[in-house]
């Protein structure tokens, strides 16, 4: 027998409005003739431009490749001298903060939405994703949603992260658990 369920509506995200569609359309269509043709590094400050006129937030010096998609960059915030590398898929319904001197190699998977299975219509849920300063995420790692990695943490290639991971730590595997101190050498 199913049991009922008492759910409070305000924590889901209905905005898939003609406004929200309008946008994702239009920055699509910008993404794929503006910005992904472009992949030179002699481009880098012309793609920060598209970005930030979509809204984004990009601090001084920062990085992101041609191919790196975005799914919404007025839900982007990186700061500076950070890198999202090749083909790095941010999936960012929610808000993707990545702060200063990080690095996220290629073919990262970073999620910060999920959609609530106990509901029949499977609500999206809203998780935002933040990434500390002097992070280092490996390649092909995948970052799931409502996940903080603090400070100077190091994710292990191809590990999944579905928890919070502590400061100058190492982590990886799948799921991702400690593995060891960072420990920085002079």
């Amino acid at each position: 027998m199913k049991k009922a369920l008492a759910v409070n509506l305000a924590a889901y995200d209905f905005s898939f409005s003609i406004s929200n569609k309008l946008s994702r359309l239009v920055w699509n269509c910008t993404y794929w003739i503006l910005v992904r043709p472009f992949n030179l590094s002699i481009f880098r400050e012309y793609r920060m431009l598209i970005l930030k006129i979509f809204g984004a937030k990009i601090g001084r010096n920062a990085h992101i490749y041609a191919s790196a998609r975005i799914w919404a960059p007025w839900n982007l915030e990186i700061g500076e001298h950070s890198i999202m590398g090749p083909k790095v898929d941010c999936y960012n319904q929610g808000k993707i903060t990545i702060g200063d001197h990080t690095v996220i190699s290629q073919k990262t998977y970073l999620c910060a939405s999920s959609h609530d299975y106990r509901i029949y219509n499977f609500p999206l849920i809203l998780k935002p994703i933040t990434i500390e300063d002097q992070v280092w995420i490996a390649a092909d790692a995948f970052v799931g949603p409502g996940v903080n990695i603090s400070q100077g943490a190091v994710i292990a290639a191809r590990s999944s992260v579905f928890k919070n991971i502590d400061a100058w730590t190492v982590a990886g595997g799948n799921p991702a658990e400690f593995i060891k101190d960072r420990v920085m050498k002079n």
